[in-house]
């Protein structure tokens, strides 16, 4: 991403080493700094873009979501995501009135330093070829003043659709969407070519090296797409924003190197990290055993299950909807498997699914309990260790006190001198 700023010097590559279980701790890392990450939310007036937006990040149920109303212009809003991750959201209301502004008035303000772009078409809806036109223009913005943009199209109300049709009638969407991209691409390239010494209208000050005009489009790009079918009323709908989500998240790399070492050590089957407010999947990791489950919506469910749950401790305990309510919920399934989720950091839960056994899971409990303060540190490091200013260029090497080798308990090998074996 190119509002990453990856901090570099004498402290060797970015990453982590860990050293071997039992033995002195090792790990060194380089964090990374990140800006303020600015998304648009952009679509026809009605197709769901707010609604969406509710259920995500304000905690509303998928039914009151009926109460919302129109989005007038342009609501912008800061979403601070897993410490030193804030999104920049810019929800833009889909009248037509409005959208022409955005493309004529308001084209570099809207749509220059863009880092995502999520565009909602409306399955229903009964003015496809106008929607189309409208998609075209807005991509057609995106090239011109930020080409390097990541762009995620969702298929929205997807639970209108005949069960039996939806795979087909969502592959054919697919296929008009990408031909529209292509030919939005090659109007940019077309008018580059015609007006070779055109100028940008960005000042130097506000061009970045994300935006663009025409005279600078080469002639291989390529749009970074991803294309989702949803709906407000299943996990699609967290599986779409889930992976939205997961490739804007600083130090990512660092985060899920430490997971896996956790779970070897806790001889887990599966981690997932979620994120406090939303309850998106962060990052995941599974054993051997733990990738062989056939369900591959599981995690998206899990977190419509865990949000349902919040929703539901909120109507008892009379706590407003983004307030913790819950700090830990255990599930043991007999001889089949255990699991527990429990709030890890200031803005993480993490789950933790393992095979059956008391002492198996008490270790695990106190094992994560061990590891909390290091993730934490992931989650937002304190100011200075980044470096001073906003060059970038200092080395952010850490010495962590709570890498694995140090943990309370490690489990081994499954039947090899394992308590619960």
């Amino acid at each position: 991403m190119s509002d990453l700023e990856t901090t570099s010097g004498s402290g060797g590559p970015a990453g982590v080493t860990d050293g071997p279980i039992g033995g002195a701790p090792t790990t060194q890392t380089q964090l990374k700094k990140v800006k303020k990450q600015k998304v648009l939310l952009m679509g026809k007036s009605g197709s769901g873009k707010s609604s969406m937006r509710s259920i995500i990040f304000s905690n509303y149920l998928a039914r009151d979501t009926r109460r919302l109303g129109a989005t007038i212009d342009i609501d912008l809003s800061h979403v601070k995501f897993l410490g030193n991750l804030t999104l920049n959201l810019w929800d833009c209301g889909g009248q037509e009135a409005f959208m022409e502004n955005y493309l004529s008035q308001q084209r570099a303000h809207v749509f220059s330093n863009v880092g995502v772009l999520i565009y909602v078409f409306d399955i229903e809806s009964r003015d496809v070829e106008r929607d189309l036109a409208t998609y075209v223009n807005i991509i057609s913005a995106l090239v011109q003043y930020s080409r390097d943009a990541q762009v995620f199209v969702l298929i929205h109300k997807m639970d209108l659709i005949p069960p039996q049709m939806r795979e087909d009638v969502f592959v054919q969407r697919v296929a008009l969407v990408r031909k529209k991209t292509a030919e939005a691409v090659a109007i940019v390239r077309k008018a580059s070519l015609s007006q070779p010494q055109q100028q940008t209208s960005l000042s130097p000050q506000q061009q970045q090296p994300g935006s663009t005009s025409p005279t600078t489009l080469p002639s291989d790009l390529e749009i970074d797409m991803q294309l989702f079918a949803t709906s407000i009323w299943d996990q699609s709908l967290y599986k779409a924003w889930a992976s939205i989500i997961h490739d804007l998240v600083p130090n990512l790399a660092v985060i899920e190197t430490q997971l896996a070492s956790l779970g070897v050590a806790i001889d887990a089957d599966e981690i997932l990290l979620f994120e406090r407010t939303s309850f998106l999947v962060v990052s995941k990791w599974a054993s051997r055993e733990g990738e062989t489950n056939p369900w591959g919506d599981r995690f998206e469910r899990m977190s419509n299950i865990l949000k349902s749950w919040k929703h539901t401790c909120s109507k008892f305990t009379g706590t407003p909807r983004n307030a913790e309510q819950f700090c830990e919920f255990q599930y043991k399934m007999g001889s089949t498997f255990a699991m527990f989720v429990t709030k890890f950091t200031t803005n993480t839960y993490i789950l933790v699914c393992m095979p059956p056994g008391e002492a198996r899971f008490n270790s695990a409990k106190l094992n994560v309990a061990a590891a909390r303060p290091w993730f934490k540190y992931l989650d937002g490091p304190p100011a200075g260790v980044l470096g001073g200013g906003g060059g970038g260029g200092s080395v952010a090497s850490v010495q962590n006190p709570y890498a694995v080798g140090s943990l309370v308990f490690s489990g081994g090998e499954r039947g090899v001198g394992n308590p619960d074996s």
